[in-house]
Parts: C-alpha cells; sequence; structure tokens
C-alpha cells in the first residue's frame, strides 16, 4: 500500500512509522528541521511500548512529487486544512483516499468540499505524542489506538483494506460504523481536557486532582456532549461518567497538545476545539458558559505570539 502522512508531527510520525516499518511504501511530509533531519537520520519513536528507529525513511515537503497513493494519512495542524488540502489533491486524484486524524469535527467537510465526498473517510487518532526533537517523536503512556470508518458506502473497502493493513503492521485499528458518532466522542473529550489544561497550565494528573478544575472539566464534556445530541448524536446516557473514568486512566504527565503549542509560544488550536463547542452552542440557542469562557481565555494567545 501506498502511503502519504501529510503531516509528521506526534500522530501522523507514529502511526506512519508502524506502516512504513512493513511493506508498505511510506511517505512523510514535513518542513524545516525536522524535514532535515528524517532526510538524514530516518525517523525514531521514543515509547515505553512501541520504540522504534527507522534508520532511512522517504521524506518530503511536496506532496505531490510522489504521485499516486492509495491513502493519505492527513494529520497537519487544523489552520492548515484548507492548503493543504489543495496540495493533496493531485496524489488522490486517480482513486486514493484521505483520512483525516485530526482533532476537532470540521477537517472531514472541508477536504470533502475540496477533493469530493467520494475522496474523504473519517478517523480518530488517540495518543499522547509530540515532536521532542527533529526527526524525534515522543510517545507518553500506553494509549496509541485508530480509528476508522466510511460516510460513504462506496469507501467501506478501501476503509477496511486500510485497517487491515495497519494490524497486520502492529497498529491498534479498527474500522466502525459509525465514524461521525467516534468523531464526536474524541472531540467531546479533547475540547474538554485541552481546555481545562492549557487554563491551568498544568498536566492532566493535576486537572483530575484538583476539585474546581474536575468540575470544570466534567461542565466542558458536559456542554460539548449537549451539542452532539441537539445534532442528533446520541454518546450515550453514561458518556460524561466514561470521560471521567477516562481522564481517570490517563498518566498524570500527560499534556494535551494544545499545552504543548501553548507553553512553546505555538499557535493553538482553540478555535476548532472550545471555541467550536461556544460557537456551536450558540448557534443551537445552548447555553455553554464553560466552553465560552475556556476559550476566551485562550483568545489573546491563539497565534502564539504573546503565549508564556
Amino acid at each position: 500500500m501506498r502511503i502519504l502522512v501529510m503531516g509528521a508531527g506526534g500522530v501522523g510520525g507514529y502511526f506512519g512509522a508502524l506502516y512504513a516499518r512493513t511493506e508498505h511504501e511510506v511517505t512523510f511530509v514535513a518542513r524545516g528541521a525536522h524535514l532535515a533531519a528524517l532526510r538524514a537520520n530516518g525517523l525514531t519513536i521514543e515509547s515505553g511500548v512501541t520504540p522504534l528507529h527507522l534508520a532511512s525513511v522517504r521524506a518530503t515537503d511536496d506532496p505531490a512529487s510522489t504521485g499516486a497513493v492509495d491513502v493519505v494519512m492527513f494529520c497537519t495542524k487544523l489552520w492548515d486544512v484548507e492548503s493543504a488540502g489543495r496540495q493533496i489533491a493531485p496524489v488522490v486524484a486517480k482513486g486514493g483516499i484521505v483520512i483525516p486524524f485530526q482533532n476537532g469535527v470540521d477537517s472531514h467537510s472541508i477536504l470533502q468540499r475540496l477533493l469530493g465526498p467520494e475522496r474523504v473517510a473519517g478517523g480518530v487518532a488517540q495518543i499522547a505524542a509530540t515532536i521532542k526533537a527533529p526527526g524525534v517523536i515522543a510517545h507518553t503512556g500506553t494509549m496509541a489506538r485508530l480509528q476508522v470508518g466510511a460516510f460513504t458506502p462506496a469507501l467501506a473497502d478501501q476503509v477496511r483494506a486500510f485497517a487491515a493493513a495497519g494490524k497486520a503492521a502492529g497498529v491498534n485499528i479498527e474500522a466502525v460504523d459509525d465514524i461521525e458518532k467516534a468523531l464526536w466522542q474524541k472531540f467531546a473529550m479533547l475540547a474538554a481536557l485541552s481546555g481545562t489544561t492549557c487554563l491551568a497550565r498544568q498536566p492532566v494528573g493535576t486537572v483530575r486532582a484538583d476539585p474546581e478544575l474536575r468540575a470544570t472539566f466534567t461542565a466542558a464534556v458536559r456542554e460539548a456532549a449537549a451539542v452532539a445530541q441537539a445534532k442528533g448524536i446520541a454518546l450515550g446516557a453514561d458518556f460524561v461518567e466514561r470521560q471521567l473514568g477516562f481522564l481517570d486512566g490517563l498518566p498524570a504527565e500527560m499534556r494535551s497538545s494544545m499545552l504543548n503549542d501553548l507553553t512553546a509560544g505555538n499557535r493553538l488550536e482553540a478555535p476548532w476545539l472550545s471555541g467550536a463547542v461556544a460557537r456551536m452552542a450558540r448557534e443551537l440557542n445552548l447555553a455553554a458558559p464553560v466552553s465560552t469562557t475556556i476559550y476566551a481565555a485562550m483568545k489573546p494567545y491563539l497565534n502564539g505570539a504573546t503565549a508564556r
């Protein structure tokens, strides 16, 4: 299988490396020092469960140079969806599919508009991983899971083939029937987790141990779940309780990717997370005071320049 990893950060770098260690032809799209390191030294995964070093990998800053591919693992930051989507159009024009593994619930709709609904499936990535240094991905904890699904039956076989290839490569991947529900399950959890960890500038352990921060997280999950319900996506009566259990099972030292960006002074995905919950709640005439407050507190840092 020919795979293009569009965005070789924590998600793309980690899972792309697992596919690349087998017979699949995987090309990583990166830039700057990260690209230079991939070309010179290969890709290293630092992980307590899947440590890996690929001495040689295919890496480029020009997706079109790879030619046609079977699957694009689309792992860019959310603000790059439009521009990156246009870049990959030539590589899927002959029948390939794009599977976005990003935060939020907007990427697949944007890509469907750019590339056509017949080219875009859905994906969910659950992992705590980041670029530790150029060419090095650091994985925290043991969670490393992908879910994939087709929005249209016409793509079901291609999605299942990608999942089967992943399983054979040692990836914890599942093909699901209701990918939209899976996207919203992650979104409701992540919007709350990224928001509360950034608000407190603290990792997961602090958020879940402090009663007020835990209550803030819980309220943010409830707000996102209410938005999902209003959109006809039932997450289950015990959804909030399940997310609290999930929170309690995460490594105490885990930091959300947005907290890493905030402390590094990088641009933030908040408009597509807590900001998206607040926006959709307004459109549905729902109250979302916690998500709205979290987003308001992040707004001075959205472009990264004033982050400390």
